[in-house]
């Protein structure tokens, strides 16, 4: 237990370093910093004990030595040439790189001016709170009542970590994002990442959505195969709000990701994922989806492609308040795992208290259907480009539901040339 204790002094000891060399910030940003940091003491980082991380070992995190990010340049156009174009912020190192462009009437975006909403609405755990203790630039996406962004221009935020390692050190950088959808509101929001070399992204994402909005939320995460990307999304959503939030998981050496929301009366909310690990990368995905009121709608639908000696956690909670009656809720998570050497543990569950719902979930873990493979190899389609067609057909699933134009045709191409390329290995 003494040993215990130690290793997590000095964990503890290492980010408190790190907190007091930050500059001083504004009364309200410094009192969330500073209660944030305290509470992130009292939790620790999670360890395998903890069943909520029970597959997912983030010792290589506690363990390192950190230091912030510096200020720095980046080619947006050369590291994410994807981007799905609209209004579009760019982050470097967490903070703003350029001016904010032309904004459409009754839309604000940019940096957080003042609390506002912020840090209402996330869950406390050991990495929000980190996140929080070192609250810097806050990208701010507001639409006021009404008021509508479609997905043919969308606001794009593309984060880049482009930090030279300091010696004995590594860069950390804590995104942090908040967007607030007026009643009756729609708007479309893209978060992307990327970087080069080893770092640890440590985002957060609140979201408030008013009575009648609609918000479209799209996450692509590219990071370094050498970066560590633990990131937290949740949403509060009002009365009759429309909510769909799709996470692509395609980089990162560790990578978890935490989505949740909390429906209301009458609220639809669709969570989709789509993960695929190589070599060494391990992705873990955690949701919940919280019907606190009658008459919600949910369906989530993650679906997951390893290879290599790759690693996979999917747990997926419904949960169904008392009074949430007439609620209709479907959960499905797809596995295709390509190698021997992979691992994929996935949970998901239901926990009801009403008794007038319809609930549904599952599960599954396969490799490629040797008939369709047969079938294909039998029409004159060699073996690999056969395993190449079947496993994009997999992923397309998610892609397609992508309402933006030029991000699904973007990821389209972005996932051919990435199993065109595993075929030929």
């Amino acid at each position: 237990m003494t040993v215990v204790s130690e290793k997590i002094g000095e964990q503890i000891g290492n980010w408190l370093e790190l907190f007091t060399a930050q500059p001083p910030a504004e009364p309200w940003r410094q009192e969330l910093r500073e209660a944030a940091f305290e509470r992130f003491c009292a939790l620790g980082f999670p360890t395998t004990h903890n069943e909520e991380w029970r597959f997912t070992n983030v010792a290589e995190i506690a363990r390192d030595k950190w230091s912030l990010a510096p200020q720095a340049a980046a080619d947006v156009d050369t590291l994410a040439p994807w981007t799905a174009g609209g209004i579009r912020l760019v982050f470097v190192n967490g903070r703003l790189a350029g001016p904010v462009p032309s904004l459409p009437k009754g839309v604000e975006a940019g940096l957080l001016a003042e609390p506002s909403e912020l840090n209402r609405i996330v869950p406390e755990t050991a990495f929000t709170a980190l996140n929080t203790a070192f609250l810097d630039q806050v990208a701010w996406v507001k639409v006021a009542r009404g008021m509508a962004v479609d997905s043919a221009t969308p606001i794009h935020l593309v984060y880049i970590a482009a930090a030279d390692e300091p010696a004995g050190k590594l860069p950390y950088i804590a995104p942090r994002m908040l967007i607030q959808a007026g009643a009756d509101a729609h708007v479309t929001v893209i978060e992307s990442f990327v970087g080069a070399g080893t770092y640890f992204t440590n985002a957060v994402t609140e979201i408030v959505a008013g009575q009648g909005a609609v918000v479209d939320h799209y996450k692509v995460q590219r990071e370094s195969l050498d970066a560590y990307h633990v990131a937290a999304l949740e949403a509060r959503l009002g009365r009759d709000a429309n909510f769909r939030t799709h996470s692509i998981s395609l980089g990162g050496k560790l990578v978890r990701n935490d989505a949740g929301a909390v429906l209301s009366e009458g609220t639809e909310a669709v969570l989709n994922g789509l993960y695929i690990v190589n070599g060494s990368q391990h992705v873990d995905n955690h949701t919940v989806i919280d019907h606190a009121k009658p008459h919600g709608t949910s369906h989530e639908l993650y679906k997951g492609i390893l290879d290599g000696e790759s690693a996979a956690v999917f747990n997926g909670k419904i949960i169904v308040r008392q009074d949430a009656q007439k609620t209709d809720s479907k959960q499905t998570n797809k596995n295709l795992v390509l190698s021997d050497n992979s691992v994929v543990n996935t949970k998901p569950e239901l926990q009801i208290w009403a008794d007038d719902v319809r609930c549904t979930h599952g599960a599954t873990i396969g490799q490629l259907d040797a008939e369709a493979l047969f079938y294909m190899q039998s029409r004159g389609i060699g073996r690999s480009e056969a395993r190449r067609l079947l496993t994009y057909a997999f992923a397309q699933d998610i892609v397609d539901r992508i309402k933006v134009e030029s991000l699904r045709d973007s990821l389209e191409k972005l996932l051919f040339e990435k199993f065109h390329e595993r075929s030929e290995h």
